[in-house]
């Protein structure tokens, strides 16, 4: 069993949602909590709410020249860092042919290249201390593409990529890597999620509204962290969609297009 108390856990995208359900988790647990996102109202709300040792820093993944003056703050206000969880990112609600390439562009730089840059800011201080873990939230995306997600579903391959080579690269630091897959958690993503133009979607979508709650899926991505599962799976229906998609992908398809219909 790990024991959190007094660990240093930085989580971004904290500010809602299931970055924000890990941190009063984590809070609960006793671990000294970095909470990063853009929104630094939201940051102090929740902090406010957290039980436990917390340090406010706001963090734009689009940003990351600025991200080893982020992590000298860290090591200034707690000497270690224990856990990084990559939490933080956005989507999409548009069809590839509509999305300008720019925001490709965009979709990509904030979830995998600022995603990488702040894991790999982070990642001699866990070389140096000879240990750590990274887990990185990705989504079902990262498994499989879906109608109006093709630069979101490619960032989120590309994350496993990433992550699953610089997991076999850091097995002699003793660092460890975890990929999260929720499906269907009822977050704001689709809400914030870039539309026509850049702009936001600014609408539910009921297959995740029907999902779990954010505080269902970060339990399960700390009851995966305690056992050190390479691969976190949240949301009920991950594994078998999986399953079917590998041994009767026809039937797969034809599920996907009807969720998407309905």
């Amino acid at each position: 069993m790990i024991n959190f108390n007094q660990k240093t856990v930085w989580i971004t995208g904290a500010s809602s949602g299931i970055g924000k359900a890990l941190a009063v988790k984590f809070a609960s647990l006793g671990a000294n909590l970095v909470i990063s996102s853009r929104n630094e109202e939201l940051l102090k709300e929740l902090a406010n709410s957290c039980n436990s040792n917390t340090f406010i820093l706001p963090l734009d993944l689009e940003k990351s020249s600025e991200f080893p003056e982020k992590v000298e703050k860290v090591l200034s206000k707690f000497k270690t860092i224990d856990l990084l969880i990559n939490n933080g990112g956005t989507s999409q609600r548009l069809e590839a042919f509509k999305t300008a390439i720019e925001l490709d562009r965009k979709i990509m730089e904030i979830n995998y290249f600022g995603t990488i840059a702040l894991t790999k800011a982070v990642l001699p201080i866990m070389q140096q201390q000879k240990k750590g873990h990274i887990a990185t939230v990705s989504s079902s995306s990262g498994k499989f593409g879906f109608f109006q997600r093709s630069a979101y579903s490619a960032s989120k391959f590309a994350q496993v990529g990433f992550f699953e080579s610089l997991r076999f690269e850091e097995e002699k630091n003793n660092i460890k890597i975890s990929l999260v897959f929720p499906f269907l958690v009822n977050t704001n993503i689709a809400e914030n999620a870039f539309s026509e133009n850049g702009d936001r979607w600014g609408k539910s979508d009921p297959l995740i509204t029907n999902g779990i709650s954010p505080e269902k899926c970060a339990q399960d991505i700390i009851d995966g962290i305690i056992d050190n599962k390479k691969e976190i799976y949240s949301g009920g229906k991950g594994s078998w969609i999986l399953k079917l998609k590998r041994f009767f992908p026809e039937l797969f398809y034809k599920i996907m297009r009807k969720q998407f219909s309905n």
